[in-house]
């Protein structure tokens, strides 16, 4: 279940899928009649996927909370937000059974089941994972890892080029030192006799 990019504002009834985001506003999509409208900074926006549910032990995500419901449900409907309290408030002990019954108030269940089941009505609620997702985040590492080492080889046979050309000229000059200097011809002796 991905609730990236679905939003509430405050203010705005029901639930916005964020389309388009310019320096000043960003352009949101009800989903509840898709029409298009604008949000400024100054509006309070909250994005589901950050909001977590408290518990007695660490808070829960939203998102977790309503792959439960969507399990409980088999991706169905859950029950209405304005049924009776008691009836949400039992129907969310079922799902998370430690929420905190102080500091999760009435308003805030109702929206729970709202949320939901607009999310439902919109087609979002889902128990599977975007798989294309996944695909596309592996591919690239595969390929780095394929890529990876042809690259190191590529350094190192640049890194020894230079060195296996200085081994080279140091070869060639140690076989000249080792050849026997040429033999200059020796100039003619003269001897006293010749001279006169």
């Amino acid at each position: 279940m991905d609730l990236t990019g679905i939003i509430s504002v405050s203010g705005k009834t029901g639930l916005f899928k964020v389309v388009a985001q310019s320096k000043s506003n960003i352009i949101i999509e009800s989903l509840i009649d898709n029409k298009r409208v604008p949000a400024y900074s100054t509006d309070r926006i909250s994005a589901l996927e950050d909001i977590s549910i408290y518990t007695y032990d660490e808070d829960f995500p939203l998102r977790e909370v309503y792959k439960s419901i969507a399990k409980k449900t088999n991706c169905g409907e859950a029950p209405s937000h304005k049924e009776s309290l008691k009836t949400l408030e039992i129907y969310l002990e079922e799902i998370l059974p430690n929420y905190d019954q102080e500091r999760v108030y009435p308003s805030d269940i109702k929206k729970i089941f709202q949320w939901y089941n607009l999310l439902h009505k919109a087609g979002l609620i889902t128990l599977e994972e975007k798989v294309e997702e996944k695909v596309e985040v592996e591919a690239p590492e595969a390929v780095e890892k394929v890529e990876k080492p042809k690259a190191a080889k590529k350094k190192v046979e640049a890194k020894e080029a230079p060195k296996a050309a200085a081994k080279k000229v140091t070869e060639k000059k140690a076989t000249e030192a080792k050849k026997p200097a040429a033999k200059k011809p020796e100039a003619k002796k003269t001897t006293k006799k010749e001279d006169k």
